[in-house]
């Protein structure tokens, strides 16, 4: 294992080419200077950073945005209200654009064509979120901005179905959002179940996962210190640092256990959309800050309750290839507090994900999908666990990123 101590907030990292990795996020400024974005070229065999990109605007916004390699060859980053295309060599400033909405933005997509779609982040309250499509050279607009009837919190996914449709998932604060691609129009269209109601007792949703004909989710994500966040102008800073509040570990502000929800894609002639959800651990005031995942080659959910701890795997009973959403079931739990954004090996049937030990320490470990036994734990050397991103290489080895520390783990 490679640890590197850097001392800034990093978010992910994604891979151009064999070998060429590049490591993206923003800087924890809750308080004094402005903050901004950064992207970073690694070098292959120590992971130290060789190239970094210039201090990117992100309109004084505190929040983890995304970066990816385009297929065009250039690296694209989106951190609080502004995108930018990096020359990936020396990662210098290709084209900038702030984005029409002052808000931050953590959905970024590049759809079938190469056009890249950003996403704002808005709670519930906040207005409609904000959708744009962009040139992925110029970041010229290619539309006008779609702004959907709710806020969105959670990252955006593109699926392309049997006929070529792109179709984009948006998780809002009440339903799930569909929208097709229609030449340079999003259209927004029939399919969006609920998952929740105003003043239910459960929080919003995070990341979708779409997998074997469903649409997964987590809710009870709008924790305290995501909502202390979004909360304010800029998003995320302070005159005084809420010092601990930015925890979360704090508890829920709801009293629902944390839920796993299976939304069938196919919906009937009356829109109608097929449903199913489990409470894994039945423990009031749950809480997450990352997506689930589905995994169909062992047929295995995973969800966690980062609060209240829990890892659990689940099993989806019912003939979901003919629309029925059938059955959800438990079948192995761990006592580990996971808050990351998991990789999975599905041909080895392994799950890749963080523990926040009762130390402090945050560990990756290794887990095996069917049966739940936990096959290995490294330490990553880091104090900080967050909902940040794990990314797969390429020989049984993934990147781990947090604040102020991320790391190069090899297992056998």
């Amino acid at each position: 294992m490679q640890t590197v101590q850097n001392g800034r907030w990093n978010v992910m990292t994604v891979e151009r080419e064999p070998g060429q990795w590049y490591l993206g996020g923003t800087m924890a400024a809750f308080t004094g200077p402005p903050p901004f974005g950064w992207v970073q070229r690694l070098d292959p065999e120590s992971f130290e950073a060789v190239a970094t990109s210039p201090e990117l605007p992100c309109g004084e916004h505190v929040w983890c945005g995304a970066i990816q390699a385009h297929a065009n060859g250039t690296i694209v980053s989106v951190n609080g209200s502004f995108i930018h295309v990096l020359d990936p060599d020396d990662l210098s400033i290709i084209a900038e654009r702030q984005l029409p909405v002052d808000r931050s933005h953590n959905g970024m997509l590049t759809l079938a064509d190469g056009s890249l779609l950003a996403k704002d982040l808005r709670l519930e309250g906040q207005g409609g979120t904000t959708l744009t499509r962009l040139d992925p050279a110029t970041l010229a607009l290619i539309d006008e901005p779609l702004v959907l009837p709710e806020g969105s919190m959670g990252r955006i996914a593109a699926d392309l179905v049997a006929d070529g449709t792109e179709q984009i998932y948006v998780p809002g604060t009440e339903h799930f959002w569909r929208l097709t691609v229609a030449g340079d129009q999003l259209t927004i269209d029939d399919w969006r179940p609920r998952y929740r109601s105003a003043g239910d007792p459960w929080g919003l949703a995070w990341d979708v996962c779409l997998s074997d004909g469903g649409c997964w989710i987590m809710d009870c994500g709008d924790i305290e210190s995501v909502r202390l966040i979004h909360e304010t102008e800029p998003n995320g800073r302070y005159d005084v640092s809420p010092g601990s509040d930015l925890s979360w570990r704090r508890p829920a502000p709801w009293t629902g256990p944390q839920r796993l929800h299976r939304f069938g894609l196919d919906a009937a002639a009356d829109g109608d959309v097929d449903s199913t959800a489990i409470e894994p651990f039945g423990t009031p005031g749950g809480g997450i800050i990352a997506p689930s995942v589905h995994v169909p080659e062992v047929n295995r959910a995973v969800a966690w309750d980062s609060i209240n701890g829990g890892l659990a795997g689940i099993e989806l009973h019912g003939d979901e290839t003919a629309g029925s959403s059938g059955e959800l079931n438990v079948v192995w739990q761990l006592d580990v507090r996971a808050s990351m954004q998991p990789v999975v090996f599905p041909d080895s049937g392994e799950l890749v994900i963080n523990d926040f030990t009762s130390d402090g320490e945050d560990h990756v470990i290794v887990v095996d999908l069917v049966s739940g036994e936990l096959l290995a734990r490294v330490p990553t050397g880091s104090r900080v666990a967050n909902g940040m991103f794990l990314s797969a290489g390429g020989n049984r080895d993934v990147f781990y990123c947090s604040t102020l520390t991320y790391a190069h783990i090899r297992w056998r």
